[in-house]
């Protein structure tokens, strides 16, 4: 860790750090584990040409998933000042990660129904947040459907067609599929309490091999876009779908919504990474055209 890092950690905790190991693995921020001069195991994460507020909302979203207790959340014990210069960090508790529990996927679908039944306010959030490096519009809606057009799938599509990722003619594709939203995501529901990034990559284990939750993205939404993604990037198995079913029946019809739900990462991704993603996305709006 650089030495003017570690010092402002230090200044903002009040207390030495004894020492610090490099993680791997990370592809947006660089990671560590670390022990405080008190003994305390912590993770840091710190990226030097992040948006100050990255760090800012993670912590926000981490406290907000933690509020109902349905799934262990790591506790934020550090967050740097966005209104200040850098460096920018995280401070975390650490959780060490033990082998998957033999009732993983029980746990994980018992618990993420919980936290999905936990209900907030409106669709949205107060705050605007990121997913990845990404900025993404939280701006609250009433209408699922006009959340899901105006704050998730517009303005990646958008970015998607300025920087030239992909061809300017799908606006009008995609406006067909905006005009029929209203009747593609089903009956009313009300607002889960989300994860918004939920793939297998930031679905851990505690020291006990139970589920643990990271790197959020959090919002207010549709709970099938939280399955939809998990789908996509890192399905758990079949047992975690039916006891989440037991625990919070889906309403019919949600697996002809599954494709629906996984434009918004895949467009995330043509973002972050292009290639393959745009035939993704091509042959998923296919689906609705």
């Amino acid at each position: 860790m650089l030495p003017d890092v570690q010092r402002k950690i230090e200044t903002v905790l009040g207390m030495g750090i004894a020492s610090t190991r490099r993680l791997t693995g990370g592809s947006i921020s660089e990671a560590y584990s670390a022990h405080l001069a008190d003994g305390r195991p912590v993770f840091i994460k710190t990226n030097p040409h992040a948006n100050p507020r990255m760090f800012t909302c993670e912590a926000q979203g981490l406290a907000w998933l933690a509020q109902p207790r349905a799934i262990t959340i790591p506790t934020v014990i550090a967050v740097s000042d966005e209104t200040s210069q850098g460096p920018h960090f995280l401070v975390l508790e650490w959780i060490a990660s033990a082998e998957r529990s033999v009732n993983f996927d029980e746990q994980l679908g018992e618990q993420l129904a919980t936290l999905h039944a936990s209900v907030p306010n409106t669709f949205g959030l107060e705050y605007d947040n990121f997913i990845a490096t990404l900025e993404q519009s939280n701006t609250p809606h009433e209408s699922w459907a006009d959340f899901y057009t105006t704050c998730r799938l517009e303005p990646q599509l958008q970015r998607a067609v300025d920087n030239a990722r992909v061809p300017r003619a799908w606006t009008n594709s995609f406006a067909s599929l905006f005009s029929r939203m209203e009747e593609l995501v089903g009956a009313p529901e009300s607002p889960a309490r989300l994860h918004g990034d939920l793939w297998s990559g930031n679905l851990h284990t505690d020291t006990q091999g139970n589920p643990c939750l990271i790197d959020p993205a959090v919002y207010g939404g549709h709970r099938e876009i939280d399955l939809a993604m998990l789908n996509l990037f890192g399905d758990p198995g079949p047992r975690f779908l039916s006891t989440y079913n037991e625990c919070y029946p889906l309403a019919p019809g949600a697996e002809e919504r599954v494709a629906l739900y996984q434009l918004y990462p895949l467009l995330v991704h043509v973002n972050l990474f292009g290639g393959h993603y745009v035939g993704s996305v091509e042959q998923t709006l296919k689906q609705y055209l």
